[in-house]
This record gives C-alpha cells, structure tokens and sequence, in this order.
C-alpha cells in the first residue's frame, strides 16, 4: 500500500522580531514537521532559521541551498534539485515545513519553490500561512499608515536603483521601495526631483539589532545601507 503523502506548509515568520510570528505558524512547528530554511549556497546562514531558533525545542532543519546568481539556468537547477528534495520527504508521508522571512508569497524564496513543486507534481498538498512582512512591521515602527479612505499604496523593488518609483509614483499615494540597499543615491535623487524628500523615511533591519529609522533622508547620501533597508514615500500627510 502506497503511504499516503505529507503535506507541505509555506510559513512566513515575520520580519525579525520572534514574537511576530503568527500561532498558527507556531502550532505546525510544534507538530514537528519536517523543516527546511533557504540558505545562500556560499553560506549556511539562514535569518528564518535564526528567528524561530527559540520556538523549535531543538527539532532540526535541513538547509536547502540556492546560489546568489541572476543566472535562470543555475537559478533553476538550484529550485528543481531543492524541490525534488522536499518531494521526496513528502512522499514518505512526512509533513514538511519550508520557513521564510516575511510572508511566503512577497518577494520570498518560496514562490520560486513553490512553482517547481507543483509544476514536478501537480497533486502534492500544500497549505501557505501567511506572515507580518517588513513593510507592515516599518509602517507599525514609524507609525506611518500605508493607506486610509480611498487612498492606495504600492510596494516596489528598488533593487536596480529609482526606476521602479517614478514609474508608479502618480499612481499610488504611499510607495514603499524595498531593497534600497544598493542604490541609495539614484532613489535620493528621484525624490528630490520629485519633490519628496521630506516625505520619505527609512527603515534598516526591521526588528533585528541594529534597527534604524531614518526620517531625514538627505543624510543618507553616499552612505551604505543594510541589506535589510526599504524607504516609505507618503505623498500626503
């Protein structure tokens, strides 16, 4: 008889802090599922790991590694190996638990994983709990609302510099950029063009040590940011 299959469940741990994870991602993992965390493949760091490290009781975790590299082939080598990996856990009947930062489905590793999952099988059970991003964890820090009455915002990726935020910033009354690590000074100069400047704070590592607000960008110039950095643009007050 062939062992009825595990289910997968994509968790979203928050954004750093261990007390923003939901208890509905506290209660899978109490169940001891079989877990995995997203690792750089040059490293064996995982900040999900890091985060539920005291929720675990010791349980342990497999480390799946994905290259730092824009390159789709070696990207999808990585995904399809990573995923035929948890396919076969599941196939032995064990439950299995991938953790991420942030919520599963924005900007997280997950979604590439889960789209190799399904497309190698189609059938597997997968349950995703959603989890606090960095974002809503940035707009709680610096009490900034994200949207009020009629108003709308839009969360960008300010990975390759202000291209993102002058493309939507008529269309939203909130922006917010994230990974605005590596090209600070293109994103500084963009609001100043647009006349946003004093409207705009930044947020470094969100709930980690070494957290920091920002609210006068202008002394951001020419400075490095954390990995961990996103800038909010209210229009209005």
């Amino acid at each position: 008889m062939t062992p009825k299959k595990g289910t997968l469940y994509g968790i979203g741990v928050g954004p750093g802090d261990p007390e923003l994870i939901t208890l509905k991602a506290l209660k899978v993992l109490e169940k001891r599922p079989h877990i995995f965390a997203a690792a750089s493949s040059k490293n064996t760091y995982s900040l999900a790991l890091d985060i539920i490290q005291s929720h675990l009781n010791g349980a342990p975790v497999e480390q799946l590694p994905f290259p730092m590299t824009r390159d789709p082939e070696v990207l999808q080598e990585a995904w399809d190996k990573s995923a035929r990996r948890v396919l076969e856990v599941l196939a032995d009947g064990s439950d299995a638990a991938f953790i991420t930062l942030g919520d599963p489905l924005t900007y997280s590793t997950f979604g590439y994983l889960l789209k190799t999952i399904k497309a190698l099988d189609p059938a597997v059970q997968v349950i995703t709990i959603p989890g606090i991003t960095s974002y809503q964890a940035a707009a709680a820090l610096t009490q900034t609302p994200l949207g009020e009455g009629e108003g709308s915002f839009l969360v960008v990726s300010g990975a390759r510099g202000a291209a993102k935020l002058r493309e939507v910033i008529d269309r939203a009354d909130t922006v917010v950029l994230l990974k605005t690590y590596r090209y600070t000074d293109d994103i500084l100069a963009a609001l100043e063009e647009l006349g946003l400047t004093d409207r705009a704070v930044c947020v470094s590592r969100c709930g980690l040590d070494g957290e920091t607000v920002v609210q006068d960008v202008r002394t951001l110039k020419g400075q490095p940011l954390p990995y961990f950095s996103m800038i909010i643009v209210r229009k209005e007050e």
